[in-house]
């Protein structure tokens, strides 16, 4: 093993060093006694590299032994002085998860996020999502948003934290690289789904609390944003209308899986959108309608 004085061998899983990884649950790591303490688990060493990028601080490492001197040397170079844990993959893979981690786990700080109008200055195009409450939908939804053209991503309290293990590892790491926040900061993580982020149930969305009102509309509004709710509506409009591609700025409203979007929330938008469907299908799953949106919408 290389001569790195930071480098610690794995020996005891009950360590209590090593709960950020294997025991603690998502509301603990949001820690929003102490939001500043608040911690996030990176997967993978390109997520990993992506989050270093965006300027998030590293807390510790967790490495398969084998990625010490190969994928994860740059990054541990990267993260200074912060513990690394190792051991061999056999070993790794008695704490829950690890196989998943492509053999390297990096625990940060939660970064301050920026008000909404610093996430929208200067942007054409941004996604806002109504409580989106599947971790794996919100970190496609990124993945999409960053890829095609959006600018930001403005969500409200009752999403799942973007910075949710599984949205970050269904992301990519795209969390880091497109700006976003929420709509209301003050009840940010305040969601009684938090701690069962993981098994976030498509059709068990109850009601539309907490979703985006009449104020926050009228916020995007004063920004300067036209906004397009994507909802199946008697006076929708299709995807390719010309006024859509006309818009200077333009914000796409994604509602929550199964519902949609509420019906006040599409009662404040400028706009109501459709999809064209084919087949008898009348709607795609918010993930997939995102990135048809986003691609038709950004491209102008």
């Amino acid at each position: 093993m290389p001569n790195i004085p930071n480098i610690i061998e794995i020996t005891d899983f009950e360590a209590p060093e090593l709960d950020v990884y294997a025991r603690l649950t998502e509301n603990q790591l949001i820690n929003r006694h102490e939001p500043e303490k608040g911690l996030f688990i990176a997967e993978s060493p390109k997520v990993i590299e992506r989050a270093l990028d965006a300027g998030c601080q590293p807390v510790s490492l967790l490495l398969e032994r084998r990625h010490i001197e190969g994928q994860a040397k740059e990054i541990i170079a990267r993260c200074g002085k912060v513990p690394v844990y190792t051991a061999d993959f056999e070993v790794l893979a008695q704490l829950t998860g690890f196989k998943l981690t492509r053999g390297a786990l990096c625990a940060m700080r939660r970064p301050p996020l920026p008000s909404v109008q610093e996430v929208c200055a200067g942007a054409r195009r941004i996604a806002v999502l109504e409580n989106v409450m599947n971790p794996t939908n919100v970190g496609a939804i990124f993945r999409s948003a960053a890829a095609l053209n959006m600018d930001a991503v403005l969500l409200t309290p009752a999403c799942s934290n973007p910075l949710y293990r599984r949205a970050i590892r269904v992301s990519m790491g795209t969390v880091f690289q497109i700006p976003w926040t929420w709509l209301d900061a003050d009840h940010a993580d305040n969601a009684d789904h938090a701690d069962d982020a993981d098994h976030a149930d498509d059709a068990n969305i109850a009601g539309h609390a907490n979703g985006a009102d009449n104020a926050d509309m009228e916020l995007l509004q004063r920004l300067g944003f036209k906004t397009a709710a994507m909802a199946l509506s008697d006076d929708s409009i299709s995807i390719d209308d010309p006024r859509l591609t006309a818009e200077e700025k333009l914000a796409v409203v994604l509602g929550t899986e199964g519902d949609g979007l509420a019906p006040a929330t599409i009662a404040g938008c400028d706009y109501t959108v459709r999809i064209p469907m084919s087949r008898g299908v009348d709607s795609l799953n918010v993930a997939a309608a995102s990135a048809v949106a986003f691609w038709e919408l950004g491209k102008y």
